[in-house]
């Protein structure tokens, strides 16, 4: 058999491999307490339940959607206008997605050929380099160092590459660093992406999960922001719909009806119950947000404090359900440590390496269990010893 040169790019992902790790350590008998993928265990709201069940039950729900139910798209542009405070034409400026890693794949696909040039964050969330490469793109990294607050540094960017480049994508508040930009790296944004004729894709998945009492808006609601790009949008964390894969693509129309007429060739549209349960989301009852946004401020204070109690300095992070930390001076990789994490106490984390060149010194810790189960895994990497030399 013989297979593409694109598949050879293509390792198994890092969270495939974390998760045999834990079914062997399980499968032993080993208690595991599993910090490493960003899979919310705080269920959805009853009333979005509810809207999904009752469609459920609807036999006239099993045909094919083929496309966004109008009241979806609706829905969609009312909840950016209260929001976010950004108007969106919902026919023309919204598109769902089956979660957003395949829009960012997606659109990779019909921005790019072979051989264009695509600037990345370093470190980041690993299809925003993985979908580029699928489409045939090079990839140049953008760091995000700790010295800058990990925001990219769009002045480092070298003139002939900047004038090469097909599109840029930027996400804050940032998975895996969870750093949040100020209003000035957006409005340095646009006018970068107007100068270069650079598309702009920006992730805005964690606007939601801010803390101690700030709040997030939207790159849209930056002046001049429609006439660059699009921005990605998503009802996993915030509404605890990650199985669901509900995401939108929404902003410049020209990138917005690409996208819609790639997704008509690869599927049938969204399940009709999900599409009704992200409407009852964003358009019903809110309080359920600011609930889920209290669960993981309580997660990472229990968390970052304990950890710095037993010795492992870690700064609490400003927003997302993640923490980012810095491994052991006595470690070199970022792997071993995570191996050494999960062998001797019993604790999943992803190696920072599987983030970008970056990323390697640090491990992300995804803020996915509950409080009691979050001091267990300090308990047992305290008594584990491996934070001392």
């Amino acid at each position: 058999m013989k297979f593409s040169k694109r598949s050879n790019q293509f390792g198994e992902g890092i969270f495939s491999k974390l998760l045999e790790i834990k079914n062997q350590k399980l499968a032993d008998g080993e208690p595991i307490i599993d910090l490493s993928v960003g899979t919310p265990n705080i269920p959805p709201a009853d009333h979005i339940i509810h809207a999904m069940c009752s469609a459920a039950s609807d036999k006239n729900s099993y045909i094919y959607s083929i496309s966004d139910l109008s009241e979806l798209l609706e829905a969609v542009s009312l909840w950016y206008k209260n929001r976010y405070q950004v108007d969106l034409d919902p026919k023309t400026e919204v598109c769902s997605l089956l979660g957003t890693q395949e829009g960012f794949a997606y659109l990779s696909m019909t921005i790019v050929d072979e051989g264009d040039l695509v600037l990345v964050p370093d470190p980041c969330y690993p299809v925003f380099a993985d979908g580029p490469r699928m489409a045939g793109a090079e990839i140049y990294y953008m760091p995000q160092k700790k010295e800058n607050n990990y925001i990219v540094n769009l002045n480092d960017i070298p003139e002939e590459i900047a004038r090469k480049a097909k599109f840029i994508i930027v996400s804050y508040p940032n998975n895996p660093t969870t750093s949040v930009a100020p209003d000035s790296f957006y409005n340095e944004l646009i006018a970068f992406a107007k100068k270069y004729d650079i598309i702009v894709l920006h992730d805005n998945a964690y606007s939601e999960l801010v803390f101690d009492n700030k709040v997030c808006g939207s790159f849209l609601s930056y002046s001049g922001a429609k006439d660059v790009g699009v921005e990605f949008n998503s009802l996993s964390k915030t509404y605890g719909l990650a199985g669901a894969r509900v995401g939108f693509c929404v902003g410049n129309k020209d990138v917005v009806s690409r996208l819609k007429i790639f997704k008509s060739n690869l599927d049938y549209g969204m399940f009709l119950p999900i599409q009704k349960a992200a409407i009852a989301a964003i358009s019903g009852d809110q309080s359920c947000v600011a609930e889920t946004r209290n669960a993981y401020e309580k997660r990472r204070d229990i968390l970052c404090d304990g950890f710095n109690r037993i010795g492992w300095e870690m700064k609490k992070p400003e927003a997302t359900m993640f923490v980012w930390a810095s491994i052991p001076p006595h470690y070199e990789k970022s792997i071993d440590f995570a191996m050494d994490m999960i062998k001797k106490a019993g604790v999943i984390v992803t190696p920072g390496s599987a983030f970008g060149p970056s990323g390697e010194g640090h491990v992300r810790i995804a803020l996915v269990q509950d409080e009691e189960d979050i001091k267990k895994a300090i308990d047992a990497v305290d008594k584990s010893q491996i934070l001392k030399k």
